[in-house]
């Protein structure tokens, strides 16, 4: 992997592409709460590869949230270091940390997080312009046609179902071409069946798009989608699981 020791230039943060997308070293998270301090991640040391679908399974509390934050630089380590496509995330400015996100992630949500008074096409068209492009159509369009909501762009979110939501959020998630895909539960608020339709989109978009998606979940069902499960307890990584 290819390590920046310098600041990258704010107009670009574009790498070389490498084998290692994402990697923690000896990473720690504290939280103060009430006067107290909790230890939400302690020593986690990890590497991702390129194209690889993870899942990180434990329960609530377990750092798995924490984790996604880190890796998507939304928070940065009490110790230890994140590197996002050979990038230190804590050694960034606030511009190059904007640019990043752009760039390289991709955000998927339990609850959809959609803009209610958007249609189907501004939600997803909605990243693009807020990273300044004008000529969006084709771009939204294809990523319609990826979730198969190629007919549905003039539609607001209250007339889809849970499922067609979760499928606008990922193709909003995937619009800029990020290289990393954070999803935290994208199926807790589906059935098992819906769920499952949105587990196999995300697991054709790593095998078609070459995409790496680094998901949250509870469930070894859920899980069992991905190359590589993750299992943490109390702040630690407890096991590592690969297909």
């Amino acid at each position: 992997m290819r390590v920046l020791r310098s600041q990258p230039e704010e107009s670009s943060l574009q790498t070389r592409p490498s084998s290692v997308l994402l990697r923690l070293d000896d990473v720690a998270k504290t939280y103060v709460s009430d006067g107290q301090s909790v230890r939400a991640l302690d020593g986690i040391s990890l590497t991702i590869g390129a194209g690889e679908f993870v899942a990180l399974v434990g329960r609530s509390g377990c750092g798995k949230s924490t984790l996604l934050n880190l890796a998507g630089a939304m928070d940065f380590p009490t110790s230890g270091r994140v590197l996002l496509d050979g990038v230190s995330t804590s050694e960034l400015s606030e511009s190059q940390l904007t640019l990043l996100r752009r760039q390289k992630v991709g955000f998927i949500f339990q609850s959809f997080q959609l803009l209610n008074t958007l249609s189907v096409f501004e939600n997803v068209e909605l990243p693009l312009l807020l990273a300044g492009h004008s000529d969006t159509r084709d771009r939204v369009q294809r990523q319609l046609e990826l979730v198969e909501l190629d007919g549905l762009g003039a539609r607001l979110p209250h007339q889809l179902s849970g499922g067609q939501m979760q499928r606008v959020a990922i193709a909003r998630a995937m619009v800029h071409g990020p290289r990393l895909l954070l999803a935290d539960e994208p199926t807790g608020n589906l059935d098992s069946a819906t769920g499952n339709v949105i587990l196999s989109l995300l697991r054709r978009i790593v095998d078609e798009r070459k995409t790496t998606v680094l998901m949250a979940t509870h469930s070894a069902e859920s899980a069992a989608f991905a190359d590589c499960v993750i299992k943490m307890r109390d702040g630690r990584i407890d096991e590592v699981v690969r297909s």
